[in-house]
This record gives structure tokens, sequence and C-alpha cells, in this order.
């Protein structure tokens, strides 16, 4: 079992991520409480800011990174609601996972979170990879779901696989001019901090078994319950923007996209004053529904 468990290769590359991770939290702009949640699957670690009457979001983060990603955003978000930014289990972080979590196992793994929070209903905002993890919460069933949103995600069409071979190449050898190379390629507009980029640099090293999103299939898109917004940059390189949309207009029952023209992958960086008013507009609107229908 220990082979199905994401890791640091050694504690070296542990320790130096931690470094790395308590720098970048210098950036966090907002107070923050910090909590570790059990679960099955190891101890979750969540960063909670803001605070309101309105069921609370939760920020899941892209790959490699972790729950401080969200750093550049987080004020926008918690302006008037609470926000839980969570180091997702299986990626590199302060989450240590102890059991295997399989794709069916992120609604549970997400359930216990929540739990342990407190938390009845929440809105899950999921960017890139972090979209993937929103995705398939909804798709195994967690009735804690107010709302789904989706920024950039690959589960409607499939990801180019030259960017996934560019990836892997570049990631092979993490220097700091690679990593800028692939994040100037990959997501145009997005300005990466120096913090930002030593704590991506030292989680290469994370050894994760979770694998890649997948395309979801016709019937798993109508089954999904949950209030979902997919949003896209017209020039992304991850997916296809316009057939995604078709996808979610014909399959997905509570669906709905938006693309926006011109922006990229990094479509959240690059007009993040459109996003994520859209985003929370999308929220408010499902504020007070059920959590699921049958």
């Amino acid at each position: 079992m220990a082979d199905k468990i994401g890791r640091f290769k050694n504690d070296e590359a542990r320790a130096a991520h931690d470094r790395a991770y308590g720098e970048l939290e210098q950036l966090w702009p907002l107070p923050a409480e910090l909590y570790n949640i059990p679960t099955r699957f190891g101890s979750t670690h969540v960063r909670r800011s803001g605070s309101g009457t309105g069921a609370p979001i939760v920020l899941l983060h892209p790959f490699p990174g972790n729950g401080l990603y969200w750093h550049r955003f987080i004020e926008d978000f918690a302006r008037d609601r609470t926000v839980y930014a969570l180091d997702t289990v299986g990626a590199a972080g302060r989450t240590i996972q102890t059991a295997p979590v399989g794709e069916q196992n992120f609604a549970v793994w997400f359930d216990e979170v929540m739990a342990g929070l407190g938390v009845e209903r929440a809105h899950v905002v999921g960017y890139s990879q972090g979209s993937w993890t929103a995705a398939i919460i909804a798709l195994h069933g967690s009735r804690r779901l107010a709302s789904v949103s989706l920024i950039e995600p690959g589960v409607f069409t499939k990801m180019k696989l030259r960017v996934l071979f560019k990836a892997i190449r570049l990631s092979a050898r993490p220097t700091d001019a690679n990593l800028r190379k692939l994040s100037e390629w990959l997501t145009p507009g997005s300005q990466l901090d120096d913090k930002t980029m030593a704590c991506l640099k030292t989680a290469i090293g994370y050894q994760s078994t979770v694998g890649w999103p997948r395309v979801f299939k016709d019937a798993e898109l109508q089954s999904i319950s949950a209030p979902t917004l997919a949003i896209f940059g017209s020039e992304s390189l991850g997916c296809d923007p316009a057939r995604s949309a078709q996808r979610i207009a014909e399959h997905l029952p509570y669906g709905e996209s938006e693309i926006y023209p011109d922006m990229g992958h990094a479509v959240l960086d690059q007009i993040p004053e459109q996003v994520i008013p859209r985003v929370l507009s999308f929220i408010a609107q499902h504020d007070h529904l059920p959590a699921a229908r049958g």
C-alpha cells in the first residue's frame, strides 16, 4: 500500500518544501485560522479566512500548488463570507496522506473534512487540477455541495498531449528558468512571484499517486446534481473550450459555462476582476438552494 500513498522522495525534499511553504505563507494578506482535520486518508491542512452568513467557499488549488495559491485572490473571495483553502490530499503541501485515495474516494475525503470543520453546505471553487478534484467530488455525490465552480477544467474534453509532454519534460529539470518557461507558455499573462516559484519548485519533489484528470462520459455528466459553472479562456491550451461548452449544454443538467475571449489557461490570473465576480454571482444564486437534487 505504501507505493499508493503520495509522499516526498526523501526527508530533504520535504524539509525544503516546508521552508518554501513557510515563506509563501507570508504573502497571505488576511488573518487566518489553521486546522489539521483528521480523515481516513490522513490529516488535511486547512486555512480559514473571512466571515459571513452565507454558505462558505472551499478553494481547491491547481497542480503542483497548495492552498496558498489563492493568496492573490483571497481578499475578493472572503469579502463577505468564510473561505476555506485546502491543501488537497495527494498533493504537495501540509496535508499528510496516510492511505490510498482513488477517484471514488475524493467525495468521502471532502465530506470528512467538511464534517471536521462543522460545515453542512459549501460552494466549491477549483482551478485547473483543482477543478478536476471539485468535479470528481460532484460526480461521486457529496450532499454537502451547494454549487461547484470549475475554472479551466479538463473533464469535458481531453488535455492536448503536447501540453502534458512539455510539462513532463520541463518539470523533469525543475530549474527556475524551466519553470518560468513552462508557466509563460501554458499560462501567458500569469506572473509568478519568487516565493510562489520557490514553493512550486520544491513541490516537484512530491511523488503523487492521484493521477491526471480524465474526460467524463455523457452519462456521468448527466448524473451530476450540483449546480455547476465552468469558466474557460478561449485560447486555452489545456482543453477545447467551445466543445466543452457544447457538452455542458447538452449533458450537464444544472450546468452553465462562460468563455472569455483572448484569454488562456491563466484566465483567473489574467482577468480576476471579471472571473471572480462571475463566480461570486453564481454562488449567490445558489446560496439557499438544496445541496442536491433527487
